[in-house]
């Protein structure tokens, strides 16, 4: 028996657009990256693999923070845990203040991880909230719906946040070179200052959501689950713990396969524009490019799921654009293999609502801790960026040639993720399920 609720319609409706409103965050804080990683490279004076450090510190809150999470959902269920989720990235949000004043790459780094543990509570009451609030075998296309509103809030994000941190990077760029030890270090403080008008606004506006959702008309549904849960665990009562689902756990490998690549195209490509002789000023808005390919991909996921495929084909099918994409990316001259980085989220945009719900299926009582476990996989977002940096890493005095080729060829991590991701499609997800 699948997870599912008997809720009305227009109770599901009213959760829809609550849980679409806080996707409309998780994309507004996570999408921003792209341009922090940039940002900060200038204002920290960092090399490629320091900069990249941003992915890693908001994402691998996920491993940390996911079973703690699940831990705290337990006590406050999923509408409380999503209000305490909010004030902890308004925590980290206001960390910000301090480390732009005193252009400290740590505490930088320190803020992002508690914005990533704020996420992280808050997407592991959210996305199981989706997955099963409807029939299960319509997730993909609710996730999809949350997917649209998460996007948005990303292409936003890169826009304010862009023209804020990024205006008129390539002239600030160049005259750094010329100026004196003093001068310079004037001219960072006034970039780092740049970000704290910004975060004050954001740790205001999390704390703002945080005291909407706490009193919002968000169906309660952990009664209901919890009684759909003891009878969905009738017929499978000889399972004592979540390791005897294997598809889980193989779920939770893909969730990390798929968040790293998601991650790579979004958080790279400015960058890699620039390497390939475009200037930062035009590429810092290029991650746009990779959220407007997935908005493609939630629209086609919204029509076409499950009326005309199913989730698990639906995700073969992703699979496989993501390897002919990436193949791309890697072959084709500079301008057209930085368009492909941004196609690699037509490709991405699918693999999300498709393997989360196919991840938790028939969990009954363990689903808090499935979906815990798979959200523990979004920290491929930490672990991707930072061995790109690495295999991109060049020397000062290396020629440009030499720069674009390392940056270009480091983008064969993305072949090996995709084919998991397919295997995933084709036989992991059915490995343990009855």
């Amino acid at each position: 028996m699948n997870t599912t609720l008997n809720l009305s319609k227009r109770d599901q409706n009213i959760g829809l657009v609550i849980v679409g409103f806080l996707f409309f965050i998780f994309g507004f804080v996570t999408w921003v990256n792209g341009s922090l990683i940039a940002y900060l490279k200038i204002a920290c004076e960092l090399t490629n693999t320091q900069a990249y450090l941003v992915a890693t510190a908001f994402f691998i809150a996920y491993t940390v923070m996911a079973i703690p999470s699940s831990i705290v959902l337990r006590s406050t269920g999923f509408k409380k845990g999503m209000s305490l989720g909010l004030v902890i990235m308004a925590m980290g949000a206001a960390l910000f203040i301090p480390a732009a004043y005193s252009r400290n790459y740590s505490l930088f780094l320190v803020g992002l991880f508690v914005i990533g543990t704020g996420l992280t509570l808050l997407q592991t009451a959210a996305n199981p909230y989706v997955s099963v609030i409807g029939p299960i075998q319509s997730a993909a296309q609710r996730i999809s719906i949350m997917g649209v509103f998460n996007k948005i809030g990303g292409k936003i994000a890169i826009l304010i946040f862009g023209f804020v941190m990024l205006k008129d990077s390539d002239k600030l760029v160049e005259s750094l070179t010329h100026m004196s030890a003093t001068s310079k270090a004037i001219a960072l403080n006034e970039l780092a200052a740049r970000v704290i008008n910004p975060y004050i606004i954001l740790s205001i506006l999390l704390l703002t959501a945080a005291v909407v959702i706490w009193f919002s008309p968000l169906p309660n549904i952990d009664a209901e689950l919890e009684k759909t849960s003891t009878d969905a665990t009738l017929s499978t009562s000889n399972k004592t713990t979540i390791f005897q689902y294997p598809y889980v756990l193989l779920g939770a490998l893909a969730i990390f396969m798929y968040v790293g690549v998601e991650v790579l195209a979004g958080d790279t490509i400015a960058l890699y524009g620039k390497t390939q002789g475009i200037s930062l000023d035009s590429s810092k808005f290029y991650p746009i490019i990779t959220l407007a390919c997935m908005l493609i991909g939630y629209l086609v996921g919204i029509l076409c799921i499950p009326r005309f495929v199913t989730q698990q084909q639906a995700l073969l099918i992703s699979g496989v654009l993501g390897v002919a994409i990436s193949i791309g990316v890697l072959v084709l001259p500079a301008y057209a293999s930085v368009m492909c980085v941004g196609a690699l989220g037509l490709a991405n945009a699918l693999m999300w609502p498709a393997i989360f719900p196919l991840g938790i299926e028939n969990l009954g009582k363990f689903t808090k801790l499935g979906s815990a476990l798979l959200i523990m996989g979004i920290s491929g977002g930490a672990i991707f960026p930072l061995i790109y940096g690495s295999l991109s890493q060049t020397d000062v005095a290396d020629s440009e040639i030499i720069i674009a080729t390392t940056a270009q060829h480091a983008y064969w991590v993305l072949i090996p993720a995709y084919l998991y991701i397919l295997w995933y499609a084709v036989k992991g997800h059915t490995i343990g399920k009855n």
